[in-house]
């Protein structure tokens, strides 16, 4: 049975996420649940916070080459790169957000093999998205004061709407 995504305002998506001690058919069940949910939202990525397991893992679908990273860090990153993002725990809402345009990921993938992989654009970008949320940081600590506060009104706006047909999401530029 598949999680619900965590939606801001959650406690859950604050918090920190523990290291993966040991790859296990727990975590592999996790990792399969945890695709299941991000291709029903549907998403290009998903950390384990955002389903409620606090553990430092994510899956990702880029362009058809989809895996899950374990413990990951980024060893470096360089460039500046202004693009609208989203985020399936803020659903409705993308922001203009700048972050580094190229990264190199350590990790390790579901054979405990380690692996190291240098990405750029929309690839690095959804990588550090699903990193902060395993540091507990959101979209909202990358904007400014200004910027956090027009986002949070037009989030709370896209809260309020009634449904009566699927929502297209809205788009903001903020400067």
């Amino acid at each position: 049975m598949a999680r619900d995504i965590r939606l801001f305002g959650d406690p859950v998506l604050k918090a920190p996420a523990a290291p993966v001690t040991d790859v296990d058919s727990k975590i592999v069940r996790l990792v399969d649940e945890m695709f299941e949910v991000m291709y029903e939202a549907p998403g290009i990525g998903l950390a384990a916070p955002q389903i409620g397991i606090q553990k430092q893992l994510f899956v990702y679908d880029n362009d058809g080459q989809a895996g899950a990273i374990i413990n990951p860090t980024i060893k470096d990153s360089g460039g500046e790169w202004v693009f609208e993002e989203g985020c399936l725990s803020i659903p409705g809402l993308y922001v203009e957000i700048v972050r580094p345009k190229q990264v190199l990921l350590h990790g390790w993938d579901l054979d405990g093999n380690e692996v190291e992989f240098e990405a750029d654009e929309l690839w690095a970008r959804l990588i550090q998205h699903e990193l902060d949320h395993l540091h507990g940081v959101l979209m909202f600590d990358r904007m400014t004061p200004d910027q956090r506060k027009e986002a949070l009104i037009e989030y709370r706006r896209l809260q309020d709407e009634p449904v009566k047909a699927p929502r297209r999401p809205r788009r903001l530029r903020l400067t």
